[in-house]
């Protein structure tokens, strides 16, 4: 670890320690004043004077949410935070010097943020917009009835003071989990907090954080990824080349593991993201049921933290195909992914490929990051074929060895291979490793789909002539 690193793992420890005070302060004004102030210490800690990046960008988001008419706030702020995010990355160009690695990632989830409460709030006015249409007789048949509550309201008279608390609350701040401006405010207007599971979550989530860490720290120390890209390594066997992919991603998802479940932990020991069980809440979105009348008797609940649940390892790694694994791997920004690109995009057809094209452009410009995100797409595709084709209608015995079959695929070359090139980040370090082992993935990869088509095809033909 770098001191870069270092600095950032104990700045996400001290917002964890910070919870259990902020938790007890009564005033909730008080409390949200004290968690931006300490958002925004942490923030200058990790980015020193490129924080001025961050405050920035927020400050210009939030005069678009407020400012630009509804109609058109979600766009214009979309466009505000992207192009920022994209002149973050390229400040070098301009002759500035490059911020530290972790603000990267502060100005990623900033990026969210801020765009989504714009969507939040286009969402909202478009509802109230039909409510007005349902009261006044103009109602088409057919439509369905528009529910209305008092945060869509809220939401069109929300200032940018208020952006600007919501944006840099120090949970969360640092690597997220990204969360909806309803849930910031559920936390301090809802008593939900005092009466959660937050110290026994949080043990449970520094377990497995701790365990991740010790797992990553022996697998980074055993197969160092410089070494994939060494002279030695090129005279090992292709057998060894290719297995190399195996630990590479691995320590890459202990990595990753280990900081979201410390963010997580952030969340719990505040009471954060603490919701009813009746209020059926879940990743990103919060509660899908009524939830407000459940404040009255609060105590008296069962309390859980699915609002800000990130990953499900388990299901990450025991899961038979890529779609089913991607479903469970950063879920929080899949959520804003799905909710504001993807069910938003005008064109159906072209949906998935600009909902992946938005995730690349927010992970980075780095070439590793399109050839694995975009090379998922391309896995898919393969993977749905044979799905039909071969597991979809298989049962007993056969079908348990067609998903390991595919959990097998999906690890190797839905996770480790396309991984390595998340990893290897520039184009060059990916060639030339992708070529010492003969770009095995993508052969596989274009034989399955050949293959594929041609037995779907030959499979709809004999279908036919049994009709």
């Amino acid at each position: 670890m770098n001191i870069d690193d270092i600095i950032y793992v104990l700045c996400l420890l001290s917002c964890v320690g910070a919870g259990k005070y902020v938790r007890k302060i009564q005033d909730e004004s008080q409390r949200k004043l004290i968690s931006t102030l300490f958002g925004l210490v942490v923030v200058f800690i990790v980015s020193g004077w490129h924080i001025f990046h961050c405050i920035i960008s927020a400050l210009l988001g939030a005069l678009a949410v407020v400012y630009v008419h509804p109609s058109k706030t979600n766009l214009i702020t979309f466009i505000i935070m992207f192009a920022y995010l994209a002149f973050f990355r390229l400040v070098h160009v301009f002759g500035f010097s490059n911020p530290p690695g972790p603000t990267n990632m502060i100005q990623m989830v900033l990026t969210l943020k801020v765009s989504g409460v714009a969507f939040e709030k286009a969402s909202s006015w478009k509802k109230l917009k039909q409510r007005e249409k349902e009261q006044s007789g103009m109602k088409a048949a057919g439509e369905e009835i528009v529910e209305i509550s008092d945060y869509d309201v809220e939401l069109q008279s929300i200032d940018v003071f208020e952006i600007f608390q919501y944006s840099f609350n120090y949970i969360g701040v640092l690597t997220g989990p990204y969360y909806r401006f309803r849930t910031y405010r559920d936390y301090f207007e809802t008593p939900f907090k005092y009466y959660a599971p937050c110290i026994e979550n949080t043990i449970e989530n520094l377990k497995f954080a701790a365990i991740y860490s010790v797992l990553y720290a022996t697998a980074d120390y055993m197969w160092p990824l410089s070494y994939a890209l060494s002279s030695e390594f090129e005279q090992r066997s292709f057998l060894y080349r290719f297995w190399y992919i195996w630990p590479t991603f691995f320590i890459f998802r202990m990595r990753i593991y280990t900081g979201l479940c410390l963010s997580e932990c952030v969340c719990t020991m505040a009471g954060f993201g603490a919701y009813p069980e009746e209020s059926d809440a879940t990743n990103g979105e919060g509660p899908r049921k009524q939830y407000l009348h459940l404040k009255r008797d609060a105590s008296k609940r069962s309390y859980n933290f699915n609002t800000i649940v990130n990953v499900h390892v388990k299901e990450v790694e025991s899961c038979y195909t890529l779609r089913e694994g991607m479903k469970h791997w950063n879920i929080c920004v899949q959520y804003w992914l799905a909710v504001n690109i993807y069910k938003q995009f005008p064109s159906k057809k072209y949906r998935t490929a600009a909902t992946l094209l938005c995730s690349s452009f927010w992970h980075g410009f780095r070439p590793g990051h399109y050839f694995c995100l975009m090379g998922a797409a391309c896995y898919v595709t393969v993977e749905d074929i044979w799905q039909k084709l071969v597991r979809k209608e298989a049962t007993g015995l056969k079908r348990l060895i067609i998903d390991y079959m595919f959990w097998f695929g999906k690890s190797c070359i839905g996770y480790n291979y396309l991984g390595t090139a998340f990893v290897l980040v520039s184009f060059t370090n990916i060639w030339k490793f992708y070529s010492s082992i003969y770009h095995i993935g993508y052969v596989w990869w274009l034989m399955m789909l050949v293959l594929g088509l041609m037995l779907t095809k030959q499979k709809v033909a004999i279908n036919e002539k049994k009709k």
